[in-house]
């Protein structure tokens, strides 16, 4: 049972946001902090990346840790509703794999920065240093939220 009205929790879902979120702006402030330019949400790309340099050929997501599924801390299966929400996160780490697969395929060099590693602002930078510089974005073997993750159900 849910602890507030279907009107009310409506209302909430509807304000989330998919682009413009605290933790892509977070990014591209830092990313134009360090003298990168660049474009947003292309939509003649897979998945809409957050953050395109077409020149370069790289491209950054930004991802909420609920809504991608990302199995840390910060993520959680909600307990409300399960029949409608397991399927529906499930599907959105499916359709992240796909759009993965096919820019890759395409090209492109592909970053993913979780809500999670925002908390150390300092390791995202030195991480986005390294993706925009020619390195991977991930060092072999590095936990990207600093933390173990958590098993998921």
């Amino acid at each position: 049972m849910d602890r507030i009205s279907s009107t009310l929790r409506s209302a909430n879902m509807r304000r989330i946001k998919g682009k413009n979120t605290s933790p892509e702006l977070a990014v591209r402030r830092m990313i134009f902090r360090l003298g990168y330019r660049y474009r947003l949400h292309r939509g003649d790309l897979p998945g809409k990346p957050d953050i395109v340099f077409g020149r370069l050929r790289k491209l950054i997501f930004v991802h909420g840790c609920f809504w991608h599924a990302h199995p840390c801390f910060m993520a959680h299966q909600p307990k409300t509703n399960e029949a409608y929400w397991s399927p529906k996160l499930k599907r959105n780490q499916e359709r992240d794999a796909r759009h993965l697969e096919e820019l890759e395929t395409a090209g492109w060099d592909v970053l993913t920065i979780w809500e999670c590693e925002l908390k150390n602002m300092d390791s995202v930078e030195q991480k986005l240093t390294r993706f925009l510089n020619g390195q991977s974005g991930r060092k072999k073997g590095e936990n990207p939220c600093g933390r173990w993750p958590r098993s998921r159900k």
